[in-house]
C-alpha cells in the first residue's frame, strides 16, 4: 500500500469512526486498527485527534492553530473574523457534506451527538473562550456559536431566501455586529451576572 492508500484508508477509518463512535469515543489506536496501520502512522501524518478529525471531516482549518489566529489581533474586528471564517468553512461543498453527515448522525444516535458536542466544546468554544478572556466568556462562545451555526444552516442546508443567495460580504456586515457585541465585556447580556 502506497503512502497515498495509507492516508486515505486512514481517513475512511477515521470518518466512520466520527460518524458512528462521535468525538470522545473514537481514539486514534482504534482509528488505526481498522484501517490496518500502527497507532504511530496515523500519529506522524496528523498528530492529534483534533488534526485528525479536520483532516477527516474536509475542514478548512485546525482547531488548535486557527483559534489562536482569529484571536491574535485582538478582540477589535473579531465579530467579523469569526463570522467570515464560519461562512468560508461551511461554504465548501465537502466539508459541508461532511458536517451534515455528521450533524445527522448526531440528531440520530446519541453517541454521535455527544461526540460532536464534545468536538465543538473541547475543540472550538473552550479554545476561544480561554483566548478572549472576557466575563462569561464561555457562555458568550456558545451564544456566538450557536448564532453562527443558525445562520450557515439556513444558508446552506435550509437553503433560506434571502439568506442562500445573498453575497457573503453583505451577510458578514449584518452578522458581524452580533457577534462583536457578545465578544464586548462592556456589554453585560442580559439577565447575566457581568
Amino acid at each position: 500500500m502506497g503512502t497515498d492508500d495509507v492516508r486515505e484508508a486512514v481517513l475512511d477509518s477515521a470518518r466512520a469512526a466520527f460518524h458512528t463512535k462521535g468525538y470522545v469515543k473514537t481514539s486514534i489506536k482504534g482509528v488505526a486498527a481498522a484501517a490496518g496501520v500502527a497507532p504511530e502512522v496515523v500519529s506522524r501524518y496528523w498528530g492529534s485527534k483534533d488534526k485528525l478529525f479536520a483532516a477527516a471531516m474536509k475542514l478548512p482549518f485546525d482547531p488548535a492553530t486557527a483559534v489562536p489566529e482569529l484571536v491574535a489581533p485582538g478582540l477589535d474586528g473579531m465579530g467579523e473574523r469569526l463570522t467570515r471564517t464560519t461562512l468560508d468553512t461551511l461554504s465548501n461543498p465537502e466539508s459541508r457534506e461532511d458536517l451534515i453527515a455528521l450533524f445527522r448522525a448526531g440528531a440520530s444516535t446519541t453517541r454521535a451527538a455527544a461526540g460532536l458536542q464534545a468536538f465543538m466544546e473541547e475543540s472550538i468554544i473552550d479554545r476561544l473562550a480561554r483566548y478572549i478572556g472576557v466575563p462569561d466568556a464561555r457562555l458568550r462562545v456558545s451564544l456566538i456559536s450557536s448564532y453562527l451555526i443558525g445562520v450557515t444552516v439556513n444558508r446552506y442546508i435550509v437553503k433560506l431566501e434571502p439568506l442562500s443567495s445573498m453575497p457573503e460580504d453583505d451577510l458578514v456586515r449584518i452578522i458581524a455586529p452580533t457577534v462583536q457585541a457578545w465578544l464586548d465585556p462592556s456589554v453585560p447580556l442580559p439577565g447575566g451576572d457581568s
